[in-house]
């Protein structure tokens, strides 16, 4: 079982976490999730834990129970513009500037963050697997990050990307040799296979 708080009990503690962050295509998402103690979490987890089938439940359960939550993207253009970790940290600031419910303490899956506004934050590696709102918060930005591969991409069979996700498999990267890429897939990742 998951813990509900990083040692302060009394804080409003607010989960986060990313998805998407090793694609070559398309947005990196972020979710931050304030859970209730008082509300069951038992079927809440790592996202990678769980099925495609199960997490899309999950997903609905956490959106209809969560105190609050947030979800932020930054695009390829600005994963480009400003490499993956300040795109990452630029998404979870959107996803946290979502919120409606203020807090305490933002828990941080990793070890690096950018600090948001005067917040406190702490980092824990591993935290998707420790804490709920953490756990929560990797549903909701895997969620979010899949529905965007299938909005733009359910049509399109030439990268595989309803199996892969936006990941550089072997056929994901033969499809970009042989296709080149689209204007979603970011520059800097695939360069070297163009």
């Amino acid at each position: 079982m998951l813990e509900f708080y990083y040692n302060f009990p009394e804080e409003v503690q607010v989960g986060i976490d990313e998805a998407g962050k090793g694609c070559m295509i398309g947005p990196v998402y972020s979710a931050a999730v304030i859970w209730d103690k008082n509300v069951d979490a038992s079927d809440i987890k790592d996202s990678k834990k769980i099925s495609r089938k199960k997490r899309a439940i999950i997903r609905k359960y956490i959106e209809e129970n969560a105190i609050d939550y947030g979800v932020g993207f930054a695009s390829n253009i600005e994963v480009d513009e400003m490499n993956i970790s300040n795109a990452t940290f630029l998404a979870m600031h959107r996803a946290l500037n979502n919120l409606k419910t203020s807090f305490d303490r933002i828990l941080v899956d990793g070890n690096r963050f950018k600090p948001y506004q005067c917040n406190v934050h702490t980092c824990i590696v591993g935290g998707d697997n420790k804490y709920v709102n953490i756990a929560a918060a990797s549903i909701l930005a895997k969620e979010y990050h899949d529905d965007w591969i299938k909005e733009h991409f359910s049509d399109d069979e030439r990268y595989n990307l309803m199996n892969n996700k936006g990941y550089g498999t072997k056929a994901h990267i033969e499809a970009i040799r042989q296709y080149g890429i689209t204007d979603f897939h970011r520059l800097s990742y695939c360069k070297k296979f163009i």
